[in-house]
C-alpha cells in the first residue's frame, strides 16, 4: 500500500512508538519560494496523512521556519521547538519531505540525529524510515547530510560565480538609485522625470557651493524642495513628492554610481558566533579597495568622477570628531571653530565660552584630556578673530568689486534653478489635478461615496496648485541687475559690510571657509605674543601676531580720550557732570556702555585721579550755576552773558560744563549788562539815527 505522498509503503513501526505524536517539519528556504512554490507546501503539508496510515493518532505540524533558510546562519524557532520535543521523549517520529528539509549544515543535522536516537524516534522521508540507532541507518543519514549540504555550497557557488562574471561585463542588473533606469535596450539611463534629475543635480552643485551635506538640506528644506520617494517604500516605479531628509542628501552625495561608475561587491558577510551558534550578517559595507568589479564611465553621470572624490574628501573632513577633521560652518560666537590646529600636538583647537558674555575661547585640550598633561596654550579668541578677520578683509579688497557682480551672478542663477523647480513642482501638480479632475468627471454620480473621494482629492489638487502659483508669484526676479558703478566704493565698506547686524555669524565662517584651508596656533611664551600661520586656499601661507593679554588683562579698556577729559574735570567737577560731558561728546566706556556717575568715580580710583570736593569754596574757578547763585539771576542769563562774550568762560572740551573765574563775575561790563535786564542788550551807535524825533 503507498501513501498519497510518494512515500515508501507503509512500514510497521512498535507499538509504543504509535503511542507517542508525530511531527511534520515544513520549512522552505525563502520568502519568494513560500509565495510561488505551493505545490511544495502543499505536499508537505500532506504528510498529516501519512503519518496518520502509520499509525500515529496524534500529529503536529512545526510551519514556523517557512522563509528561513536551514543553512545555519539564521535562527529557526520552528527547529528548536523540534529539538525542544524531541528532549522530552514524547516524539515517535519526524516526517518530513526530504531529509534536507531538516538542515543543511552538519551541526544541527548531526544534533537531530543524536538526539532521535537517544529517545528511540524515527526519520521518515519519500525514502523511507529511518532508525538512527542502527549503524547502517544512521550512515545513510549522515552521507544524505552531507550531500545536502555540499549540493547547498554547489549551488550557491555556481550562482555567485556566475554574477561575478556578469557583473565583470557590466551587465549584472541591480535596482539603480533614484534618478536612473535600466532600460532593456538602451542599458542605464538617466530617469526621464526632469524634476528627478533637477533634483539631484541641485543637491551637487548646492554641495560644491556650501561644502557640507547638513547646509545642503537646511537650504533645500528652507526653499521647500520636495524629494521623491518610491510609493511601496522599495520599487522604483512611481514616487511620492515628500519633505527633503538629511538621508536623501547623504545617500545621493555617497554614491558613486551617479559619478558613473558600476560598482559590485561593496558589501560582504560577516561570520559571528553568538551563543554558540554562527550568525551570519550581509550587507556589511566594504573599503572601495576590496570592492570585486569597478567599472568607470559604465553610464551616464551626474557629476564627474573627480567632483565625486573630492566630495568625500570633503565629507571626511566635514567629520570634526575624527582626527584631520574640520568643523563646518554652523553658526555659534566662535569665527574661527574648526579652523584652527596646535602648532605643537597638531590636533584641533576646543572652542570654551567663558565669563558673563560668553566669549569664546580657544586652547589645546587633547593632552589634558587623553594624557592628564597640561594644555599646550589657551587664549582668548576676540585678538584672534579681528586679526584674522583684518588679514581676509586685506585680501579680498582688491578683488571686492568683481567678488560682488559673482555673487550677484551666483544668486541669479541659485534663484533661477529654484524657480526652474517650482515651474516642474507646479506642471506635476497641474497634472494631478487634471487626472483627478478625469478621474471624477468618469466617476458615476450616483456612487455618492466614490463621488465625494474623488471631488475631495480634486480640490486638495487644486490647492497645491495654486499653493505653487503664489510661491512663483513671491519669488524675486532672477534676472535684476545691479548697476556696477554703484560697486565703486565696495572696497571701502567691506568693514562695515562684514560687521552689518544682518550678516549672520555662520555667514561669516563660510566665507572664511572659502579662502582659508587651516590655521595654525601658536603662543611664543617669550614674547607672549599669539601665532597664528595662516594656510590660504591658493597655496599660500602668512604669518600672523598679536599681543597676548596678561592674566586679568582684557579688552574693555577706557579710551585714553575719555581719560584726559576725567583728568581735566576732575577736582573741578562733579563725577555725575562729568558723565554727563562724556555721554554729551559720544564717548563710551570700555565695555561699550553709556557713562553714569558710579562708573567715573570707579574710573578715578583706579587711575588715582582726584575727585571733586563740593566743600571747598575757596577755588577761583566755578560752575555756571554758581555763578548764577552768586549773582543772583538764573542760568539762561549766564549762557546769554557767556554767548555774547560778555562774560568770559572755557571748556574742556566741546560739550563740557563751562568754566568760570570769580574776579570775571564782578568786571564793569558784566555788571552793566545785568543792569539792563529790561531791554535788549545791544550796543550803541553814533550814526544810527532815532526812528521817533524828541518834542
Amino acid at each position: 500500500m503507498m501513501g498519497n505522498n510518494d512515500l515508501t509503503p507503509i512500514a510497521i513501526l512498535p507499538p509504543a512508538l504509535l503511542q507517542r505524536r508525530a511531527i511534520v517539519y515544513v520549512r522552505q528556504s525563502t520568502q519568494s519560494q513560500v509565495m510561488t512554490n505551493l505545490e511544495s507546501q502543499r505536499r508537505q503539508y500532506d504528510l498529516v496523512s501519512s503519518a496518520r496510515q502509520y499509525g500515529f493518532q496524534a500529529v503536529d505540524v512545526i510551519d514556523d521556519d517557512l522563509g528561513i533558510s536551514a543553512s545555519g546562519s539564521a535562527v529557526r524557532p520552528g527547529f528548536e521547538r523540534l529539538v525542544a520535543a524531541l528532549c522530552s521523549g514524547e516524539v515517535g517520529a519526524v516526517f518530513c519531505l526530504e531529509v534536507s528539509r531538516l538542515a543543511r549544515n552538519g551541526r544541527d543535522w548531526h544534533h537531530v540525529l543524536e538526539i532521535c536516537g537517544m529517545v528511540e524516534a524515527r526519520v521518515v522521508d519519500h525514502d523511507g524510515v529511518y532508525d538512527p540507532r542502527l549503524p547502517n541507518d544512521r550512515l545513510l543519514l549522515g552521507m544524505k547530510g552531507s550531500i545536502s549540504e555540499f549540493e547547498l555550497g554547489i549551488l550557491r557557488t555556481r550562482m555567485l560565480d556566475a554574477a561575478r562574471a556578469k557583473a565583470r561585463r557590466g551587465e549584472l542588473r541591480y535596482t539603480p538609485p533614484i534618478g536612473y533606469l535600466w532600460d532593456r535596450d538602451a542599458g542605464i539611463m538617466f530617469d526621464p522625470d526632469v524634476r528627478i534629475q533637477e533634483v539631484i543635480r541641485g543637491i551637487f552643485t548646492r554641495f560644491e557651493e556650501l561644502g557640507s551635506a547638513r547646509q545642503v538640506l537646511l537650504s533645500m528644506a528652507d526653499q521647500g524642495i520636495h524629494f521623491p520617494r518610491p510609493s511601496d517604500g522599495i520599487r522604483l516605479t512611481s514616487f511620492e513628492w515628500q519633505p527633503i531628509r538629511y538621508r536623501n542628501v547623504i545617500s545621493i552625495l555617497k554614491n558613486t554610481f551617479y559619478a558613473g561608475v558600476y560598482a559590485y561587491g561593496k558589501t560582504g558577510k560577516k561570520t559571528e558566533i553568538r551563543d554558540g551558534r554562527a550568525h551570519v550578517s550581509y550587507k556589511n559595507h566594504k573599503s572601495p579597495e576590496d570592492w570585486e568589479v569597478v567599472l568607470h564611465d559604465h553610464h551616464a553621470a551626474y557629476i564627474e568622477l573627480g567632483a565625486y572624490e573630492r566630495n568625500q574628501a570633503q565629507l571626511a573632513r566635514n567629520a570634526f570628531g575624527k582626527a584631520g577633521g574640520t568643523k563646518s560652518a554652523r553658526g555659534g560666537r566662535a569665527l574661527l571653530a574648526g579652523l584652527m590646529s596646535c602648532a605643537k600636538c597638531g590636533r584641533r583647537l576646543h572652542v570654551v565660552y567663558a565669563g558673563r558674555t560668553h566669549r569664546p575661547v580657544y586652547r589645546c585640550d587633547n593632552p589634558n584630556l587623553l594624557l592628564g598633561q597640561k594644555r599646550c596654550f589657551t587664549f582668548g579668541g576676540a585678538r584672534a578673530e579681528t586679526l584674522i578677520v583684518s588679514a581676509v578683509l586685506q585680501a579680498v579688497a582688491p578683488l571686492a568689486i568683481e567678488a560682488a557682480l559673482q555673487a550677484q551672478i551666483y544668486m541669479s542663477n541659485a534663484e533661477e534653478d529654484r524657480r526652474q523647480l517650482l515651474e516642474l513642482e507646479l506642471k506635476q501638480a497641474e497634472y494631478d489635478a487634471t487626472l483627478a479632475e478625469r478621474r471624477y468627471a468618469a466617476c458615476d454620480p450616483e456612487n455618492r461615496l466614490i463621488a465625494a473621494t474623488l471631488e475631495k482629492r480634486w480640490e486638495e489638487a487644486l490647492s497645491r496648485v495654486q499653493a505653487f502659483k503664489e510661491r512663483m508669484a513671491s519669488s524675486p526676479d532672477a534676472h535684476e541687475t545691479f548697476d556696477p558703478s554703484a560697486l565703486n566704493g565696495l572696497a571701502q565698506d567691506l568693514k562695515a559690510a562684514w560687521e552689518a547686524p544682518t550678516v549672520s555669524m555662520r555667514a561669516r565662517q563660510q566665507l572664511l571657509r572659502t579662502l582659508i584651508e587651516d590655521i595654525v596656533a601658536d603662543v611664543d611664551d617669550t614674547s607672549r605674543e599669539i601665532v597664528l600661520v595662516v594656510h590660504w586656499k591658493g597655496g599660500r601661507h602668512t604669518e600672523l601676531r598679536v599681543k597676548k593679554p596678561k592674566t586679568g588683562e582684557h579688552g574693555a579698556k577706557t579710551s585714553e580720550e575719555a581719560l584726559a577729559i576725567i583728568r581735566e574735570m576732575a577736582g573741578r567737577w562733579s563725577d555725575g557732570s562729568i558723565a554727563a560731558s562724556l555721554n554729551r561728546m559720544g564717548i563710551r566706556t570700555g565695555q561699550d556702555k553709556t557713562w553714569n556717575a558710579k562708573r567715573v568715580s570707579s574710573i578715578r580710583r583706579v587711575n588715582n585721579i582726584r575727585g571733586y570736593l563740593s566743600a571747598d569754596k575757596d577755588s577761583p574757578w566755578r560752575t555756571m550755576s554758581e555763578a548764577a547763585k552768586e549773582l543772583g539771576v538764573t542760568n539762561h542769563v549766564i549762557r546769554r552773558l557767556i554767548k555774547d562774550a560778555i562774560l568770559p568762560a572755557k571748556q574742556v572740551v566741546d560739550g563740557a560744563p563751562y568754566q568760570i573765574r570769580t574776579e570775571d563775575l564782578q568786571s564793569g561790563q558784566v555788571i552793566q549788562a545785568l543792569r539792563r535786564k529790561k531791554r535788549p542788550c545791544r550796543r550803541q551807535s553814533d550814526q544810527q539815527l532815532s526812528m521817533f524825533t524828541s518834542t
